[in-house]
């Protein structure tokens, strides 16, 4: 507010240049390394005894869990080697945090990281001084990495899924340096390159040297990742094809009215979750073939001539312009494990306006919704004697504008069925969030 001006570009809009400063100061500034947001507002996730904010740079905020104010601001970069970090680390249950983040590999070419940040020992030093590089994915493309949102993690392997949505280096360095451009003019897409798949022994930290291709879509979130009689298990949240969808959320586009607000929602990439099967030993003998023998999934791995495994999916949901996002599941329990009940935001035309529940095997839905009011993501909350997978409660933070005095409320649901159990109002406004945890009292 006191320079009258954006002074850290973020996602969707640039900082304005300081008038103090002419082309050639901006020109220098440049080698001294790029100033990023540390608008830490996408999630919240634990590391040892302390809970960090997190976006998706190099930079995450340790903040006090009682009264939610920063403690300090930490630089991953300084512990271990990524350029940024995604806002979907995996925790396991012993506290092992693992991540992935872009980097320079070998010969000056792109890579990706996948960081490993062990849990609190009996020294009680801060489990970020032990960071590490467990494995390195290769990028695709040298100088253009792809935009990576999350990630796929088992007891034994690692999954990244490499769209076609890229970033150009050489635009993020010199045009937004420069020139004041945002994230969002940085991104471009590969028409050609479909979708790579990529595994690596997670224990070993060494690469699987099988080459999985499927068509092009965009990815934000991975629902579940599990192993089953020698396949890896993949559930996504996928948008049809290699056009970024982020290039349809523009405010200009949400603020028209809701006619234009559908008919841009039809032109963009269509949303599908869908269940992949990767293969972990090959037969060449099988050339040609599908080599998926689970006999509940019609998900397919074909060998091709160029030795590559062509990967066509399985549609778990698929509603027009109506997506399953921002998924939950019993996480505690069943992440990376085979599991039957996964928990999301229902957008219509990129609108949220319901709260779903899935059934992965069956495909049978659960939904509440109320008109005028907008959730968020839906956390998922086991009972503490929990007996089955699907035993707890769904919390979301609610937004109802214009409904009365009270336009927001923490919505309390049975996991079961969906039904309201509870609901929390405040006579205050609450900003539509991203993610969160539930951190017990």
């Amino acid at each position: 507010m006191t320079e009258k001006r954006i002074v850290i570009t973020e996602f969707g809009t640039y900082a304005y240049p300081d008038p103090c400063k002419n082309i050639f100061s901006r020109f220098f500034s440049y080698f001294k390394g790029v100033e990023v947001t540390d608008n830490a507002l996408v999630n919240v996730y634990p590391i040892g005894e302390d809970y960090y904010a997190c976006t998706e740079t190099n930079f995450i905020t340790r903040i006090n869990p009682e009264t939610l104010e920063t403690v300090k601001q930490v630089d991953l970069c300084k512990y271990v080697s990524v350029n940024g970090a995604t806002a979907h680390p995996h925790i396991e249950n012993d506290g092992t945090v693992y991540n992935i983040g872009n980097c320079f590999g070998k010969n000056f070419a792109l890579a990706y990281n996948i960081i490993r940040i062990p849990p609190l020992q009996a020294d009680k030093e801060d489990p970020i001084n032990k960071s590490e590089v467990v494995v390195q994915f290769p990028c695709s493309d040298r100088f253009k990495p792809s935009y990576v949102h999350s990630f796929g993690l088992t007891e034994n392997y690692i999954v990244f899924v490499e769209t076609p949505v890229k970033i150009n280096l050489f635009k993020f360095l010199s045009a937004w340096s420069l020139w004041g451009t945002n994230y969002m003019d940085c991104f471009e897409s590969n028409e050609t390159m479909g979708v790579w798949l990529h595994v690596a022994e997670k224990k070993k930290g060494r690469l699987l040297n099988i080459k999985y291709r499927t068509s092009a879509f965009n990815l934000f979130h991975h629902i579940n990742t599990y192993e089953d009689n020698g396949f890896l298990i993949v559930d996504l949240c996928t948008w049809k094809g290699f056009e970024f969808v982020y290039n349809y959320l523009y405010l200009a586009n949400l603020r028209a009215n809701w006619d234009e607000v559908k008919r841009q929602a039809e032109k963009a990439p269509q949303p599908e979750v869908r269940r992949y099967v990767l293969p972990l030993t090959i037969d060449k003998a099988n050339m040609g073939k599908n080599l998926v023998t689970l006999p509940y999934t019609t998900a397919t791995a074909t060998l091709r001539s160029d030795e590559t495994i062509w990967l066509e999916p399985e549609v778990i949901f698929s509603g027009p312009r109506h997506a399953f996002e921002f998924p939950q599941i019993n996480y505690k329990k069943y992440c990376g494990k085979p599991y039957t009940y996964a928990y999301g935001l229902g957008l219509n035309h990129f609108v949220p306006d319901k709260l779903c529940k899935l059934n992965v095997k069956t495909k049978e839905t659960w939904v509440w919704q109320e008109p005028d009011s907008y959730p968020s993501e839906p956390i998922f909350v086991s009972h503490p004697d929990a007996l089955e997978e699907d035993d707890g409660v769904v919390l979301s933070i609610v937004i109802s504008p214009g409904v009365g005095p009270k336009p927001a409320y923490l919505l309390i649901l049975s996991a079961k069925d969906m039904s309201e159990v509870a609901r929390a109002e405040v006579e205050v406004n609450i900003p539509v969030t991203f993610h969160g945890m539930f951190k017990r009292a």
